[in-house]
């Protein structure tokens, strides 16, 4: 059966701005791939990351050299020789994936080797600013049982108790965005644990992270930037508690699911992470945060407008998503 491939990029206004230790940015620029056979179409959506040496030109023409293999019929195992790990790799993956389940009738889930598809409490992100501002930020999400917050600003302590106080209830994950020294988190630890932070996310830049080997901190660590695949596991299983697995950095749901399943092996916890996108690229994300430790897909909340449809948030809580929009 005959394929066609339709790839473009979009752009999605944050709702203000979104801003960590690397900087701010006031829109999600986002790969939509979609893919037709049959009269069924399968849909990926996906984001390349400057931090990665990614851009959405550079994505769209990678592509495009795989256009004609896609195609003549290529499946998801063989687009991971095609393709190295990144976002234009996971908008394929992601659309092959939807394209099965609506030619075939069995739900992404199934096919996953997965039980069923409950909703998952995702985290909710504030960005990184001044500790008043996060305050207020905070006390207007404090009935959020899981608060992300950005750091990596030189008073990062005075930012954490400020959002404590507001939000007293809230459960708080500490992303540095590999903005800390080792010797500045040393120092923070205690206060970390203090405050009930529960998780700090990549604290040192990715490559420079082995002082963390042996190192017993006072609060779980999690690996972001450090992690993209499995290739990357056993390093990172001496050095964190936790790995946040993001489809953008594995090249799609095929690879995540391989690496998900690995980093339980070894005893590591999962955090089913995103990029700012809309609900079509949290959907297949979704799988990975069956059953994880922590739920980071608050994309789409992000957002000034999200796709249609899209995911239906009750809350913090996000229920599976319709076959409409993928899966």
């Amino acid at each position: 059966m005959s394929r066609r491939l339709t790839a473009r990029e979009e752009r999605w206004p944050i709702a203000g701005a979104f801003t960590i230790a690397r900087g701010s940015k006031t829109e999600a620029r986002v790969l939509l791939v979609e893919i037709e056979a049959g009269g069924a179409v399968g849909r990926g959506e996906s984001v390349p990351y400057h931090r990665y040496g990614e851009t959405p030109e550079g994505s769209l023409a990678e592509i495009e050299a795989v256009r004609a293999a896609v195609e003549a019929g290529c499946d998801r195992g063989g687009l991971q020789t095609l393709l190295p790990p990144g976002a234009a790799r996971n908008a394929i993956d992601c659309a092959l994936w939807d394209l099965e389940a609506k030619q075939t009738g069995v739900p992404a889930w199934r096919r996953a080797g997965l039980a069923g598809w409950e909703p998952v409490v995702t985290a909710y992100t504030l960005s990184l600013a001044a500790p008043e501002a996060m305050a207020a930020a905070a006390r207007a999400a404090s009935a959020r049982p899981l608060l992300k917050l950005k750091i990596g600003g030189g008073d990062d302590i005075d930012r954490i108790a400020a959002v404590r106080a507001t939000a007293p209830a809230a459960r708080l994950i500490v992303d540095a965005n590999e903005g800390l020294s080792f010797d500045e988190l040393r120092r923070m630890g205690p206060d970390l644990a203090r405050l009930g932070v529960v998780l700090v996310e990549q604290p040192l830049r990715a490559g420079e992270d082995e002082a963390l080997a042996g190192y017993d901190s006072p609060v779980p660590l999690c690996a972001d930037e450090s992690l993209h695949t499995r290739a990357e596991l056993a390093a990172c299983a001496g050095r964190y508690a936790c790995v946040n697995i993001k489809l953008d950095k594995t090249g799609g749901l095929t690879e995540a699911l391989a690496l998900a399943s690995e980093a339980r092996a070894m005893g590591l916890q999962i955090m089913a992470g995103c990029m700012v996108a809309t609900s079509l690229a949290m959907a297949p994300a979704l799988l990975i945060a069956q059953g994880a430790a922590f739920v980071d897909l608050d994309g789409p909340l992000l957002l000034a407008r999200d796709r249609e449809p899209g995911l239906t948030f009750e809350g913090s809580a996000i229920q599976p998503p319709s076959s409409a929009l993928w899966g």
